[in-house]
């Protein structure tokens, strides 16, 4: 039966069912606490990276306090390398502290950065305890990215 504006009573159910299905679907994936955070340090400026590392602090506080367990991965790149130096951080203990506070904290060091560093100062950079090595930093990013990850530039 087709009623006076043009929907049949199993269009307008049928069409009912699919709005609630989208919306109950749209309303899921807003509720969704995020799995990760990516955090891009590119700088060599001691307030940018400090700032990394309040924001992984926050974030992991922010989260816990609503019961998620949030993955959080801090990349280095370029100059930002530097945080990560167990030569020249100005961060080691804090890096230390948080690294052993939060298990869900991965930091990783853009090896390509690594070698041009090593390089151009010809030495070897050591990397501070838990530091890890990616082959590109901002390939790190994009493929956290694009399993869902939330991304902050420090």
């Amino acid at each position: 039966m087709i009623s006076g504006n043009g929907w049949s009573r199993r269009g307008l159910l049928a069409g009912t069912a699919i709005l609630t299905a989208g919306g109950a679907a749209a309303a899921a994936k807003e509720d969704r606490l995020a799995d990760g955070v990516v955090i891009l340090i590119d700088s060599n400026e001691p307030y940018v990276m400090g700032h990394a590392i309040s924001y992984s602090a926050n974030l992991a506080k922010h989260f816990a306090d609503k019961g998620a367990r949030l993955l959080i991965e801090v990349v280095a790149n370029g100059k930002g390398i530097d945080v990560f130096r167990a030569d020249k951080t100005p961060l080691l203990q804090p890096l230390s502290t948080l690294r052993q506070s939060l298990p869900n904290l991965t930091y990783s060091m853009c090896a390509s950065s690594k070698a041009i560093a090593e390089a151009k100062e010809q030495v070897s950079i050591p990397l501070i305890s838990g530091a890890n090595l990616v082959p590109f930093g901002i390939g790190r990013v994009v493929e956290l990215q694009l399993k869902g990850w939330a991304y902050i530039h420090a």
